[in-house]
Parts: C-alpha cells; sequence; structure tokens
C-alpha cells in the first residue's frame, strides 16, 4: 500500500517523540499497518530554531498552515501544538479538506468536542485524540473499544502528572508546596506558570473528554465543579496519613439514577487502594463497569514518547482503517450520533465521606461546639483527633464523617467558621 504521510502541526516536545518513535519503530509500524507512515511536512512558529530531532531532507518545515491544508499529498493532519482558536481553525480547514485528523489537545476537546466530531463525521473521516488524556495510556482507546459492551459505573483518576508529583513529593519527603512545586519545576514537570495543572483545571478538561467516552453525554466544561491543590498543607498530609489515607487530586464521574456526577477536588484516598500507591509523574485511570468490574490502567501521563505512542497509535488505526473498503471511523464511541447534555447531578446534591480540618482558639467546650453544628446538619462522625495539648492559640482539631451531602458541609464550614472559635477557615476534603 502506499505511504501514509503526516502534517505535523507542533514540533515541541510530543511532536519530536513522534518522530523519535518513526524513526526508531518503522519496521513494526510497518507489520503492524500493512504500510508506512511518514511526515511530510511541520508546521512550525521559528524555521531557523534548531531541532532536538533531526528530520530528514524530505521533510519540509513551513510557518504557513496551509501547506498543511491544501496539500493533497497530505493524508493525516497531526495537532499538537496546543492552544484554541488557532488549533480549532486549523482543524476545522483540515477536515474540510477531506483529511483525516489526531490531535492531543484536551483543552480544544473539552470545548469543542463534539462540533469537530460531527464535522468529522459528516465528512466521513477519523478525529482521533487518544494523547488528550493520561498521555501514554490507552484510556480512550480502552472506553471506545474494549469496554464497549460494558456500562460504566465509576470513573476515577490521576490525571495531571505536575499534581501528583507535588503532592507525592509533600508525602513522602515531607516538603511544603511551595518547595515541592519548584522541585516540579526544575526537573521540567511543570511550567512556569503551573496554573493549569495545580487548579486541577488541566485535569478538568480530561475529565470532560472522557465522560463522553464513558456515558455517551456531554458535560460542559463550565459546570464542572474544580478545586485545586493549592490548599493542601503539610499538616493535611500528615493528619490524612495517621488516619490511613493518601490525599490525591482525582477526577470522578458517576452515574446517580440518571444524572451525571462529576468533580475534579484533592480527595483523601485509602492506602491500601492502588490509586494511593501512584507516586511522581505517573498517572492512574480507574474504571468500573457492570460487566468486567474494576479495573486499572497505570503508566506515564506525559513525556515525548509516551504521549507520542498514543498519537502513533491513533495514526495506526488510521491506517488500519484505510485498508477496509467502506470503514466508517466513529469519532465519538456511539456510532456518531449527536451526544445529548447531560443530566448533572448538582454539585451541593454529591453525598461522600469527608474529612474536617478545624483551627480552633484555646478555649473549653470547643469540640463540643463544633460536634453540635455538625450534628444540626446531620453530618455524623467517624472518626476525630486533637493535634497539641490546647496550650496554643491555634489547636487543629481533625474529624471524618460518614457520608454527607455536599450542601451539609457547606452549610456547617460557613456556621462554624462564622463563629467565635475558630482561629482560621475550615480545611475540608472529600474521602474516596
Amino acid at each position: 500500500m502506499d505511504t501514509l504521510r503526516l502534517g505535523l502541526a507542533g514540533f515541541g516536545t510530543v511532536g519530536t517523540g513522534l518522530a523519535k518513535i518513526l524513526q526508531e519503530n518503522g519496521e513494526i509500524i510497518r507489520a503492524r499497518t500493512g504500510r508506512d507512515v511518514a511526515i511530510k511536512t511541520v508546521l512550525v512558529r521559528d524555521l531557523a530554531k534548531k531541532r532536538a530531532v533531526a528530520l530528514g531532507p524530505e521533510v519540509r518545515l513551513t510557518a504557513n498552515p496551509d501547506d498543511l491544508v491544501n496539500d493533497p499529498g497530505i493524508d493525516v493532519v497531526v495537532e499538537l501544538m496546543g492552544g484554541i482558536d488557532t488549533a480549532r481553525d486549523l482543524i476545522t480547514r483540515a477536515l474540510g479538506a477531506g483529511k483525516h485528523v489526531v490531535t492531543a489537545n484536551k483543552h480544544l476537546l473539552a470545548l469543542h468536542g463534539p462540533e469537530l466530531s460531527a464535522l468529522a463525521a459528516a465528512k466521513g473521516l477519523g478525529l482521533f485524540y487518544e494523547a488528550s488524556v493520561a498521555g501514554g495510556i490507552p484510556i480512550v482507546q480502552t472506553l471506545r473499544e474494549s469496554l464497549g459492551a460494558n456500562r460504566i459505573e465509576r470513573l476515577v483518576g490521576i490525571m495531571n502528572g505536575t499534581a501528583n508529583y507535588i503532592l507525592s513529593e509533600m508525602t513522602t519527603s515531607h516538603l511544603d508546596f511551595a518547595t515541592a512545586l519548584k522541585q516540579a519545576q526544575d526537573l521540567g514537570y511543570a511550567e512556569a506558570d503551573p496554573t493549569y495543572d495545580i487548579e486541577g483545571l488541566d485535569t478538568a478538561h480530561k475529565l470532560v473528554v472522557l465522560i463522553r467516552l464513558a456515558y455517551g453525554r456531554d458535560f460542559p466544561l463550565k459546570d464542572v465543579p474544580v478545586r485545586g491543590i493549592t490548599e493542601v498543607t503539610p499538616l493535611d498530609i500528615e493528619l490524612a496519613r495517621e488516619f490511613g489515607y493518601r490525599i490525591k487530586l482525582l477526577a470522578q464521574a458517576r452515574e446517580v439514577d440518571g444524572r451525571i456526577e462529576a468533580s475534579v477536588q484533592p480527595t483523601l484516598v485509602k492506602y491500601t487502594f492502588l490509586l494511593a500507591r501512584v507516586g511522581g509523574n505517573f498517572n492512574a485511570v480507574r474504571v468500573e463497569g457492570n460487566a468486567v468490574g474494576p479495573i486499572l490502567l497505570h503508566g506515564q501521563g506525559a513525556g515525548d514518547t509516551p504521549t507520542g505512542s498514543a498519537v502513533m497509535a491513533d495514526i495506526m488505526a488510521i491506517c488500519r482503517g484505510l485498508a477496509v473498503p467502506g470503514w466508517k471511523f466513529d469519532n465519538t464511541g456511539f456510532g456518531n450520533k449527536p451526544l445529548p447534555l447531560a443530566d448533572i447531578l448538582p454539585a451541593d446534591e454529591s453525598v461522600s465521606m469527608h474529612y474536617f480540618r478545624f483551627s480552633v482558639a484555646d478555649r473549653p467546650g470547643v469540640m463540643a461546639a463544633i460536634a453540635h453544628a455538625m450534628a444540626k446538619h446531620g453530618i455524623s462522625i467517624a472518626q476525630a483527633v486533637q493535634k497539641g495539648d490546647m496550650s496554643g492559640s491555634d489547636v487543629p482539631i481533625v474529624f471524618l464523617t460518614h457520608n454527607a451531602r455536599a450542601a451539609a458541609v457547606a452549610e456547617t464550614v460557613r456556621e462554624i467558621d462564622a463563629s467565635s472559635f475558630t482561629v482560621r477557615p475550615t480545611v475540608h476534603f472529600p474521602i474516596l
């Protein structure tokens, strides 16, 4: 068969990883797909910049997107440049020109995935995005194909390596947040501006993509409740450990009586759970299917060749599809049907166990007053511990509760924080 030729938009970390894989694993790619795959043109910002991976003389560098869109010799446009408007325009034009598209752009997909999938379907083209979620972990294909016969009961994941590295270092090396973040930046795990990672926004983008695949419904990004890890302190890490938990930034989704509940927030995870043991910059996604039961996918969540491997898997899927006459690419996992909006469970109706840490004044009756306020709002205490001997002005008191509605938790926190016996705002996290 003819060579499948790629137009590559962006030649940063992932683009260079893809080039490495094509150079090193060309024979196995040919053996598995029946055809050669080659990069024809690379769209870059700076034509003079020195590249980390040498491209052959047959590869053209360009700063003009038209050279990817209008070239009839390019079969697949691979979008790895990130951003929203420029990437959206490129993908839209590529699909309009009859080219299949592979992208790693989770933010773009979270915002505009349904419309781009609809355009690809109308054109009879493939829109693939395995690399958009969890790097080298094959979670997109797993949900779309391998678990296609399952009703997904729950999806829980650690999907940001930067946040996981920071929390892991705070746990194992006893670092404070600022020091762990600086270390992550020095190692290249965190950007100079780490906002999207540490505030949970990057994880939310990925969760929206997975909800569509798992439940066949569109959960708008703006409706995902998101909390980052900046309020997690070494004291919380220590106290969670004393209770037998680790704190992880989790993305979660599940179906509750026909409605979808979803969130991204720091969560206490029992230390015996495999998710609690996912360390460093690794990612993991746990999926519970009604037929298969629970499975855990674990691996590198970022990096040149891990993410490049996911991009290459999509390119190989296009190769196989093109080998079958009349093959229709299913871009949504639901036969390219338009996905309805999710019926969303309001965040304040969410129910889970909770961790509370109160910083209180050195006064008699404080513990009883807090317990009374919690009982007033229907929150039942499972465990309690007081740190220190009440001889200072700022004494931590920690409660783990039984299941409680988020609305009751919020009311309790507001009431206690407005009282005269708290020194600073209450810290609270859900428990998985």
